[in-house]
């Protein structure tokens, strides 16, 4: 990740924690759908816990991995970006005035166009925002 993490007081305490998240995830497995790549209908990403009677992936039978409670990240950084910022979708350049700095950042939605998401970049310049997806000049 290439990302930096800030220096408020908020961002310092979970700095730790977006660390650890960010080991748990690397060891985390990639737990797919059964059988996802037999059937094109089941290869979305969503998991799907297997009710069958004779199951193996069920009763855990020869070390297949299946979602559990442990695999989960802290509470306290779940949801955040890896910078360490709450993500705010926007649409606008007025909806920027919504946005506390210290502890969210701009994410500009894809409908957007060039000439408004330009606008809103440089808006979010002057307020001092962080935006996570700006245009490559």
């Amino acid at each position: 990740m290439g990302f930096t993490l800030l220096k408020g007081d908020i961002m310092e305490s979970n700095s730790r924690l977006l660390k650890l998240r960010r080991r748990q995830k690397a060891r985390k497995p990639e737990f797919r759908r059964y059988e996802a790549h037999k059937k094109l209908r089941l290869r979305d990403k969503s998991w799907r816990r297997p009710r069958g009677r004779h199951s193996k992936l069920r009763t855990r039978y020869g070390g297949r991995k299946v979602v559990m409670a442990g695999y989960g990240s802290p509470k306290e950084v779940r949801f955040l970006h890896p910078s360490g910022f709450e993500d705010v979708l926007v649409h606008s350049p007025a909806e920027l005035e919504l946005i506390d700095g210290n502890k969210q950042a701009v994410r500009i939605a894809s409908r957007v166009g060039l000439k408004k998401r330009l606008l809103i970049e440089d808006r979010a310049k002057e307020m001092g925002l962080k935006v996570l997806n700006p245009v490559q000049r």
